[in-house]
């Protein structure tokens, strides 16, 4: 089956099960799914949520979050991955959009990605779910999935956010990305996964692809 009728397959059965798709971290403003992301990075979304209420009571917009010092701000987010890199980087970029963007988030690539702390998958899910614009941000769900699937050779991030893009309607882009993810947490797990019984990789799997994962999902039985 070729890349561009496996896409096709894969949409359909993601739209039947996802039809609505919900942003998986909690926020009021473009500012706080900026902050909230950029948190999630080697953080569980549930982990993020979970810090987010009480630092954003104290610092819910740019202008209040640049107020509060990053022992602060690092003392609100202890609890998940790389806190201190994590509360300097948000110091730093709050008084950024102050400064520079009037407190607003910038609405371009090249502007968020200047930002510290702010990478191209980040900005990439800023763009899409705050902005509306076309972006297929790639994590480590999708990267894998892609792979499995054979939409792309997973040797590198970039190579599979381009063979996605080249594949999905451009349309379906941001809402494909958490479907996917949603699907990847739901029914296609990293480990001990049977890849003939899942809903799609039965199917899109390369016959190399399920023989090494069956080998891992037996050695992890």
């Amino acid at each position: 089956m070729k890349r561009a009728e496996k896409a096709a397959r894969v949409l359909e059965i993601l739209e039947s099960l996802y039809p609505e798709t919900p942003i998986p971290l909690d926020h009021e403003t473009s500012f706080q799914l900026l902050i909230a992301v950029l948190m999630s990075a080697q953080t569980t979304d549930k982990k993020v949520n979970e810090v987010t209420p009480g630092l954003f009571a104290i610092g819910y917009d740019p202008k209040h979050m640049a107020q509060l010092s990053v022992e602060t701000i690092r003392e609100c987010i202890r609890e998940i991955g790389l806190a201190p890199t994590k509360a300097k980087n948000i110091h730093k970029l709050s008084n950024i959009l102050v400064d520079q963007y009037d407190g607003e988030v910038p609405n371009t690539f090249e502007g968020l990605e200047s930002l510290p702390g702010v990478g191209h998958k980040t900005a990439s899910v800023v763009m899409a779910q705050a902005f509306g614009v076309p972006a297929f941000p790639v994590d480590t769900h999708i990267h894998r999935l892609a792979h499995r699937w054979g939409l792309s050779d997973g040797s590198k991030v970039e190579k599979t956010e381009k063979d996605l893009k080249r594949i999905f309607p451009k349309d379906k882009w941001n809402t494909l990305h958490l479907q996917i993810i949603f699907f990847g947490r739901e029914y296609c797990p990293a480990r001990f996964h049977d890849l003939d019984t899942c809903l799609i990789c039965s199917w899109a799997a390369t016959k190399k692809m399920k023989k090494e994962e069956h080998l891992k999902f037996r050695k992890g039985r």
